[in-house]
């Protein structure tokens, strides 16, 4: 009766500020039998540590994706700015990779010295606030190429991370850089390949500095996803997902299986977070949410 009682409260939660709602959508009774039930009645594992990122589900709000995280299961939400903290500290919910406070942009990034006045300020203050808040995530972008050679964006990136990592390793805050497709979504994008964001991390030598691999990108950019997971997954501080291609759900309907990946990530001993960022097609997108948990729950 009480995993009855919570997958009602849960598809109830589903449908809070949905558009589904007013449109007298009914969910399909295969997709409420492929459902868990929530972490309360045990349903997580605990083998691979849960998040999602916010701006996938752009019509739900920030305390609505909280509630549904909880019953779910899990206890983190990524890709956060300082002012969004408040609201998931509330909910004991964790922000598992962090904005800075200022401008967040992908294709000014630590690639050109133009931007290292403005993103050294930023980045010493926002190592600060995560610090302060308790976090431990903050994520950095390499930028796009605007017909600079990678070597020439190496040295770049070093000269101007060198000037923050002093203070992320006091604070004990990871900066992480995410990995781009620059074939599909972001054109010009200098880190799309995982070789360049470890020779990065190899310069700098600093245990706070780690790549956000997303796997749709690196999916798309150079394939061989589990093997670039078991041989460099030193250099890997927090993972993405998405479905390839067209960067929506992670079942059967695309050609990556996460579950083998997630498998390939559990047994690398790796306790950081993995975050569900695929962008819902479904009329339902937080039972799309509710079944990505239940795949990568290996």
């Amino acid at each position: 009766m009480a995993s009855s009682v919570n997958r009602r409260n849960l598809l109830k939660q589903v449908l809070t500020g949905s558009a589904a709602l007013a449109a007298g959508v009914v969910i399909p009774k295969n997709v409420m039998a492929s459902l868990p039930a929530s972490n309360n009645e045990g349903a997580l594992k605990g083998n691979i540590n849960h998040s999602v990122c916010k701006w996938c589900y752009g019509e739900v709000s920030l305390e609505d994706l909280c509630k549904t995280v909880k019953e779910i299961g899990f206890n983190a939400i990524d890709l956060l700015k300082p002012n969004e903290w408040p609201t998931v500290k509330k909910y004991g919910i964790d922000c598992s990779m962090c904005y800075t406070a200022g401008e967040t942009s992908l294709t000014k990034g630590w690639n050109d010295p133009k931007n290292h006045e403005w993103l050294i300020k930023d980045y010493l203050e926002g190592i600060e606030l995560v610090a302060a808040a308790g976090y431990k995530n903050l994520i950095c972008f390499a930028g796009n190429r605007n017909g600079m050679d990678d070597e020439t964006g190496l040295q770049n990136c070093v000269k101007g991370l060198q000037q923050i990592l002093p203070l992320a390793e006091k604070r004990g805050v990871i900066i992480q850089i995410e990995l781009f497709n620059s074939r599909i979504d972001h054109k010009d994008y200098m880190g799309d390949k995982s070789a360049w964001g470890i020779e990065l991390c190899k310069r700098l030598g600093s245990p706070n500095f780690k790549i956000l691999f997303d796997i749709y990108h690196m999916q798309i950019d150079e394939g061989d996803i589990i093997r670039s997971i078991q041989n460099n997954h030193q250099y890997f501080g927090h993972y993405h997902t998405a479905g390839v291609p067209g960067r929506h759900e992670i079942d059967e309907r695309q050609e990556l299986y996460y579950p083998a990946i997630m498998r390939a990530i559990a047994a690398t001993g790796y306790k950081g977070y993995v975050a569900q960022e695929f962008i819902p097609k479904d009329k339902l997108p937080l039972v799309s949410l509710q079944k990505a948990i239940s795949i990568c729950d290996i």
